[in-house]
Formats: structure tokens, C-alpha cells, sequence
């Protein structure tokens, strides 16, 4: 569906007159976390690209697994406890790779495909982020992820920006053959390839700079300097900001390396119950409108006179914790509020 959806976006585009030929180089940013495994022989298959055939159609046999796992999945919980425990504690842990374990963090993803699919697992030539799996496509052939969005796999330790040893070793075999070498997140990678110059009419010098993750990315496209910090309110709700002596803990914050400079960092809150639980509770208590949703709001005194509800639809990461919890102004908790 990825690969498709990359086919007509680029359709649209040169069918609506975009000048290809003008552009000089090209990055993006694709959804953190998230994994796209490619299987034995994908490589030939992106190197040898027919322009007058569809991505799609000629990479549709290229993958050993067709869902990829995305950062909504908290299916990982045993693997986490055997990361951090090889690790020597979640604290170790969060000293190397700036968190602790995390469900939705791509290691502990590998680490469960290993396990539960491990034929699939051995048929896997290559394990790419979605970032560095969009930027393969533009490039022709596999293009590494980049520190800043390797930092959320759990795998990488933020100081040496190389992958760790024993995460490595914790999560799977063969695992480092399978991922690559890192690259700083301003990474020239190579020219674009020769399908998308000849089908789209690219420029046969026009770059592939490496792609990131959204949330660095975020980062990047705001031009955040050192004392801003940023609430993001999307699918999940993140609070971010720039740093430079982080002191990573497990607790939940997340400390990656900020993708604008190698020599600093990135420090991340992650709610997973963002726009989708609010979306929940717009329909049970508004009709579905957010047109009523907003009304309500307004016609509520600031504080709700000390009534709180809490909305965990699926587990949170911080605090661990699932379920709607509600409490009244005595701080009770309530089944439902009084309207």
C-alpha cells in the first residue's frame, strides 16, 4: 500500500505539470517506529527498475512480511523486559540508547518477529524504518536510517552513534547485517535512480538526502532553537525540545539525537491516546460534531469544577496505564460525570 501510494502520488504530480527536472534534491519523513522488512532478493529487484512498469507491480514480491508493525503496537511487553534485562535494568538501558523499553520501539518489534515468525525473520534480507524504506525507493536501492530516527528503535546507542552491541544481540541475530550503518540525518545519500529519472524525468544528479522520522522532522521544519519547546497534538501527543546535555532516565522521556546536529539531542514525551481518543469521546459525549464538541467546551467553566476524566483507550506509555478514569470535585473516582 506504501509502495502504491508513492506510484500515485507521483502520477498526480507529473500528470499536474510538476517540473521534475527542476528539482535538486529530495527528503522526506516518514511515521516513526514502524518497520518494513524486505526478503531475500529485493535488492536486485530495486536495482533493476522498469520504467514503464509501476513501483508497485515490480516490487509487490519484495517483502518476507506484508503488514508492517507500526507504533500503535503494544504486543511487545515480554521482549522490553528482555531487552532492559540483558541490558542490566531499564536505567542501563536508558543510559544507551536515551530510553528505556518501549512496546512500540522497533527493536523490541524485531525481537517479537524473531520469535514469532522466524522464517520469515531468516528470509529478511533487509529491515528498513519507514523513512529509510520511502528514501529506498527514490534511490534504487536500500538507504540507511539516520541517527535521529534510529534513536527510537531502542538499538542505537545516542553517544557513538552506532548501534549497540548487546541491544543487537538481545534482539535478534544478524541483526546489524539486516539494519546497516547509521548516517547523520543531513546524509547525501546518492543521485536519485535512473527509473525515476527515465519515468518521471528527475534529474540524473538531483540528490537523495536521508529521510527522518516525523517527530524529528517536526524538530527540523519549525527550526527549533535551544530554550523553545513544542506541543505537538496529532495521532499521538508529543512534547519536544532541544538538547544538549541530556541526562536520559526511565521514566519515559525519550532522548534521541536531534537530526540538525550530531553533537546534540532530542527530548520527547510520547501520549499515545492523542487525536484518536479525543475523536472517541467527541462521539460518545458530541454527536460525532466538532462543531458540538467545541460548544460544550465553551459553555464548560474553566477546570469543570474540579471533574476530571482521563481517556486510555489503548495503554499509554506514560504513565503505563489503560482505561477512562473519571473523578468527581472530591477527587472520588465516578463512572460518569454529572452533566
Amino acid at each position: 500500500m506504501w509502495v502504491k501510494a508513492v506510484d500515485l502520488a507521483l502520477a498526480k504530480m507529473k500528470s499536474a505539470g510538476v517540473s521534475f527536472d527542476r528539482i535538486v534534491a529530495i527528503s522526506g519523513t516518514g511515521q516513526q517506529h514502524g518497520s518494513v522488512y524486505w526478503r531475500e532478493g529485493a535488492r536486485v529487484a530495486l536495482r533493476s527498475l522498469q520504467p514503464d512498469r509501476a513501483l508497485h507491480d515490480q516490487l509487490k514480491d519484495s517483502f518476507s512480511i506484508p503488514d508492517s508493525p507500526i507504533w500503535m503496537d503494544s504486543s511487545t511487553t515480554a521482549y522490553c523486559r528482555r531487552l532492559e534485562q540483558a541490558l542490566g535494568g531499564a536505567e542501563k538501558l536508558a543510559d544507551v540508547t536515551g530510553c528505556c523499553a518501549q512496546e512500540r520501539l522497533t527493536g523490541n518489534q524485531i525481537a517479537k518477529i524473531f520469535h514469532t515468525m522466524p522464517e520469515e525473520y531468516a528470509r529478511t534480507e533487509r529491515i528498513s524504518l519507514v523513512s529509510s524504506f520511502a528514501a529506498s525507493l527514490f534511490l534504487g536501492d536500500y538507504a540507511a536510517i539516520d541517527y535521529s530516527d534510529g534513536s527510537g528503535m531502542n538499538l542505537l546507542d545516542i553517544w557513538t552513534r552506532s548501534w549497540s552491541p548487546d541491544c543487537l544481540q538481545a534482539c535478534a541475530p544478524g541483526l546489524e547485517e539486516r539494519i546497516g550503518l547509521p548516517v547523520a540525518s543531513y546524509s547525501a545519500l546518492g543521485a536519485v535512480s535512473s527509473y525515476m529519472v527515465d519515468r518521471y524525468g528527475f534529474s540524473a544528479d538531483c540528490k537523495v538526502i536521508a529521510f527522518t522520522g516525523d517527530n524529528p522532522a517536526s524538530l527540523a521544519g519549525l527550526r527549533l532553537d535551544r530554550g523553545e519547546l513544542v506541543l505537538s497534538l496529532g495521532t499521538s501527543d508529543t512534547v519536544f525540545t532541544w538538547l544538549d546535555h541530556p541526562r536520559p532516565n526511565a521514566d519515559g522521556v525519550n532522548v534521541w539525537v536531534n537530526p540538525l546536529d550530531v553533537d546534540a539531542f532530542l527530548g520527547l514525551l510520547v501520549w499515545k491516546n492523542g487525536s484518536l481518543a479525543r475523536e472517541k469521546v467527541r462521539n460518545a459525549c458530541s454527536g460525532g460534531s466538532w462543531d458540538t464538541f467545541i460548544s460544550q467546551l465553551q459553555s464548560t467553566p474553566p477546570g469543570n469544577g474540579g471533574n476530571m476524566g482521563f481517556y486510555f483507550y489503548e495503554r499509554e506509555i506514560t504513565p503505563s496505564i489503560v482505561g477512562v478514569h473519571r473523578f468527581d470535585s472530591q477527587d472520588e473516582p465516578v463512572h460518569r460525570l454529572k452533566s
